[in-house]
């Protein structure tokens, strides 16, 4: 036993210096210094050199980021760690608190396999920064979002109470405020200068949408395209902790209670047709919003059509899924110290929370504003104008735990979904209007 426990040993020191000298010779190569002998404190110091410990400890000047240029000490140290237990903070809120972990565990995780020193997985040729050229840089992943969404989502809600678009519109409105406030933003704050066409990029953060707010950004801001798209996904992964209050504040107990009746059953053919109809006006009417609504109608007509069920879920499971893997990765590769924690990032993500809440804000006043000119046979209950943001389906999930916290037997899942489907339309609209304008 003894024996075999010192041949251990042995293998192991063996190991351990095998290893730094092929680090030790690996450095002088690169160096292009001839090879010497080194005493084994030489030796153990040169493997020192090569470990993320001195990394992030003892940072030095001169460091290249994935971009080939200079990171500040802060970036290469305090930042990486700062990075790293905001990271953390993403798995415990996925973990721990459920908040959609399907978007925070893997952003999270790019982001922590972004602040590694010394691997550079988030440059041109790292992991990271292959599949975020690959997907998220020419739009292919967010249009695959786009038909994966439409292949789960049943239209049925909207078609069943038409009026309910009207929240989704109404939260669209955080869009343009945004944009405004982008623009007040790089006026008054010295560090920013946004243009207009970035401005734009930037308020698509508004409608909680991460597709849309890549596909714009790519195309207005391509240079602000990671902090957008991070910030975007981060607010709609964030939709269960920043929600909840806003609705509380603007409604009163009462109104959470509002129960409404059950909707009208939708026909097979009104379902098939709509996605058609949607489609149509849209190469009419708004031909740069084509590709999003073009997505999003193929994988609602797929499964509504009910003869392809084979494509219909592999869209709403293996193929949205693996896109989903990708996609998280890609944005969190952007977490990276040197990109994320910059004047302008900050900037945009501030930009975003306030959008966000605006957009949540307005579809709750809109459905109070309906409510004045309604019956009270007809009243809407005004938690579900919060699902009128475009993050389908958390939104809708998030009114319907609300509403049962106040009465368990009221089901407002289905009643959100309507003004839910129609954020993701009206976001869409809105990319398209922006791009119209300004491209």
């Amino acid at each position: 036993m003894k024996k075999n426990i010192l041949v251990t040993i042995f293998l192991l020191c063996t190991l351990f210096t095998s290893n730094i000298l092929a680090n030790d010779v690996l450095v002088q190569q690169t160096e292009k210094q001839p090879y010497h002998s080194k005493t084994m404190g030489e030796l153990v110091e040169s493997f020192y050199a090569t470990t993320g410990i001195k990394a992030l400890f003892q940072p030095k000047e001169g460091v290249k980021d994935s971009h080939g240029k200079d990171m500040t000490l802060f970036a290469q140290g305090a930042g990486r760690i700062i990075m790293i237990l905001i990271c953390f903070l993403l798995f415990y809120l996925a973990i721990k608190k459920g908040f959609e972990p399907l978007l925070l565990i893997p952003i999270g995780f790019g982001g922590l396999l972004a602040n590694i020193p010394i691997a550079n997985m988030a440059g041109p040729d790292g992991m990271l920064g292959i599949i975020y050229s690959m997907g998220i840089t020419n739009q292919f992943f967010p249009l695959l979002i786009f038909m994966g969404v439409g292949a789960m989502t049943d239209f049925g809600p909207l078609l069943a109470n038409p009026k309910t678009a009207l929240l989704g519109g109404a939260a669209q409105f955080a869009i343009f405020g945004s944009l405004v406030g982008a623009v007040l933003l790089s006026t008054y704050v010295p560090g920013i200068n946004f243009t207009l066409e970035q401005s734009a990029a930037i308020s698509i953060i508004g409608g909680a949408d991460g597709p849309t707010s890549i596909f714009v950004a790519s195309k207005l801001a391509p240079e602000l395209l990671g902090a957008i798209a991070v910030a975007a996904y981060s607010y709609m992964a964030l939709v269960p902790l920043i929600q909840p209050p806003i609705m509380r504040a603007l409604t009163s107990d009462s109104e959470r209670r509002i129960k409404m009746p059950v909707s009208r059953k939708v026909s097979k053919l009104e379902k098939i047709v709509f996605p058609l109809v949607v489609l149509t006006l849209t190469i009419l009417i708004l031909p740069d919003a084509a590709p999003l609504i073009g997505a999003l109608c193929f994988g609602n007509f797929a499964r509504e059509s009910g003869v392809v069920d084979r494509l219909s879920d592999t869209m709403q499971n293996s193929l949205i899924n693996i896109v989903t893997i990708f996609l998280g990765l890609g944005v969190g590769s952007k977490l990276a110290s040197e990109q994320f924690l910059v004047t302008e990032t900050l900037g945009i993500m501030v930009i975003g929370l306030l959008a966000f809440s605006a957009g949540t804000a307005g579809g709750v006043i809109m459905a109070k504003i309906m409510n004045l000119v309604s019956s009270k046979d007809n009243q809407i209950n005004p938690l579900i104008g919060a699902a009128g943001v475009s993050a389908v389906p958390m939104a809708a999930r998030v009114v319907s735990k609300e509403g049962q916290l106040y009465d368990k037997s009221n089901i407002l899942l289905m009643h959100a979904m309507g003004p839910n489907v129609a954020g993701v339309i009206g976001s869409a609209v809105a990319a398209g209007v922006l791009l119209s304008i300004f491209k």
